[in-house]
């Protein structure tokens, strides 16, 4: 197993800067997600990592050696691309036996090492078959024993189940989760599906136009965003988020002249100062009559769960989803009343930060001990 270190990374495409001086640390055996949208910069931090890309700035280290000069088969790690990557003329075995075969190592112990990889991916039975015979899952598969079978220190997956269905990726992240919890090898995963990163992360790290904006366990970048950036892109449906101003000590005034409390010893917000509130939609409580800290919303959507609904209005006009039980049925047209619990409302500043220190920045970078969790891994 292997640790990484990156101290202030930097990629810079001409005039063009797409990483603005990164730093990050995965502990040995972790499985930690760069999670971000198309061309935040994970990919490219990824490919940094393998040698894939030149560093223009800063340090990455790999078990304590810094590899910023080495070639991609001197660090240690095996990649997983997006598009599979697999020889079409050779067969599954071919494929998984390849970098063996480029070694030098004789017919009979490689074919022995590629039944071995074969079993722990369930491939057993496609050995012989070409890439053009297999489902997508297979030939996902396949990439991952190709990877596996060069016992890597670091496992290094770029977008892996991007082209799968829906059902194939759920089907292969538990896969991947269960092969990374056997093996207990140092794996960095990069995704825009916040589905996918949420399930798989032990640590999650979420960038936005070159920069990390939190480092955290998934539940604590659920529950406690450090911007309005992250409060906006984890989670399905998004985090409600409304415009509000502070009025009085632990007073805010939001569209419709409606009144919510919020704990000001928590919240650093004077009064006067324009702010943006934001609440979960599982943590709108829907309510029989109107009282303290509570809004009428006119329901414009309902999406149908199965165990559940959600409702789609409006406060004004600022839009609301509500996560309802499937005992409530509001009909479209009519007025939901909902209760907003101070104890539940994230406050972020103008610029986008989190008006508190619970999952701010600095506490969202700090260091996470991830050695009990990659000892278990391991294990």
């Amino acid at each position: 197993m292997a640790d990484i270190s990156i101290r202030k990374v930097r990629k810079s495409y001409g005039k063009l800067e797409v990483v603005h001086g990164v730093d990050l640390d995965v502990a040995d055996g972790a499985f930690v997600v760069i999670l971000g949208p198309s061309g935040c910069g994970k990919s490219t931090l990824l490919r940094m990592i393998a040698g894939l890309e030149e560093i223009s700035q800063g340090e990455i280290r790999i078990a304590d050696r810094v590899v910023n000069e080495l070639e991609p088969r001197e660090r240690g790690c095996a990649m997983v691309f997006q598009n599979y990557a697999l020889y079409p003329h050779m067969t599954v075995a071919e494929n998984i036996g390849y970098a063996l075969k480029v070694a030098g190592m004789a017919r009979d112990e490689r074919r022995g090492k590629v039944a071995a990889v074969a079993r722990t991916v369930g491939l057993e039975e496609f050995l012989d078959r070409k890439p053009g015979q297999l489902s997508g899952g297979q030939r996902q598969r396949v990439a991952m024993a190709r990877a596996m079978i060069r016992e890597p220190e670091v496992f290094l997956f770029d977008e892996p189940l991007s082209n799968l269905d829906a059902k194939l990726r759920v089907q292969m992240r538990l896969e991947i989760r269960r092969l990374h919890n056997r093996l207990g090898v140092t794996s960095v995963y990069v995704t825009h599906d916040q589905i996918e990163a949420m399930t798989l992360a032990d640590l999650l790290v979420v960038m936005n136009k070159g920069h990390i904006e939190q480092i955290g366990t998934p539940d604590a970048v659920y529950h406690r965003p450090a911007s309005r950036f992250v409060a906006d892109f984890i989670g399905a449906p998004p985090m409600n988020i409304l415009p509000a101003r502070v009025t009085a000590c632990g007073v805010l005034a939001i569209p419709g002249e409606a009144m919510l409390g919020f704990d000001d010893s928590r919240h650093p917000a004077g009064i006067g100062d324009q702010v943006e509130v934001g609440i979960r939609a599982e943590d709108i409580e829907v309510v029989d009559r109107m009282g303290p800290d509570t809004l009428a919303l006119r329901v414009e959507l309902v999406e149908e769960l199965g165990a559940g609904r959600l409702v789609n209005a409006f406060l004004g006009d600022h839009p609301v989803v509500v996560s309802v039980p499937a005992s409530v049925r509001p009909a479209v047209g009519s007025t939901l009343q909902v209760r907003l619990a101070s104890e539940h409302l994230h406050l972020f500043a103008a610029d986008g930060s989190r008006l508190d220190g619970i999952g701010g920045a600095a506490e969202a970078s700090a260091p996470i001990d991830l050695r009990p969790l990659a000892i278990a891994n391991a294990r």
